[in-house]
């Protein structure tokens, strides 16, 4: 499945699930036309307990909820919904993206950044 947009990884994902619509939106608490506007790319995004609540309902894995992620970040034209805090929060993160963005920082150069952080870890 390769989404392009938010409602589209939703309406997939609830899909596969055999999920109705209206179901969904119940266990969403929300209304259905606005859960099929949110499919249909009329409205934004569900807020950040919605999306947590999705990832279980959906059972999405850690890959799959990053990319839910993404996309409801992308559909806002704003990172995605679980970054924010971090970045606020920890200036040095501000300072590594400015940095990045300035020295126009290519997709190679961060997947080694990534890659490193992941070895420290362990």
């Amino acid at each position: 499945m390769n989404a392009q947009n938010f409602g589209e990884f939703l309406q997939h994902k609830r899909e596969e699930k055999e999920i109705t619509l209206r179901r969904m939106a119940e266990m969403l608490s929300v209304s259905a036309p606005f859960l099929s506007d949110v499919e249909k790319g009329r409205r934004n995004s569900l807020d950040m307990d919605k999306l947590v609540l999705l990832k279980q309902i959906l059972d999405l894995s850690d890959d799959e909820y990053q990319t839910m992620l993404n996309l409801a970040g992308k559909q806002r034209k704003t990172v995605a919904p679980d970054l924010p805090e971090y970045i606020m929060d920890r200036d040095y993160v501000s300072a590594a993206l400015r940095t990045a963005r300035d020295l126009d920082a290519g997709e190679a150069e961060w997947q080694r950044f990534v890659e490193e952080l992941k070895k420290r870890k362990g």
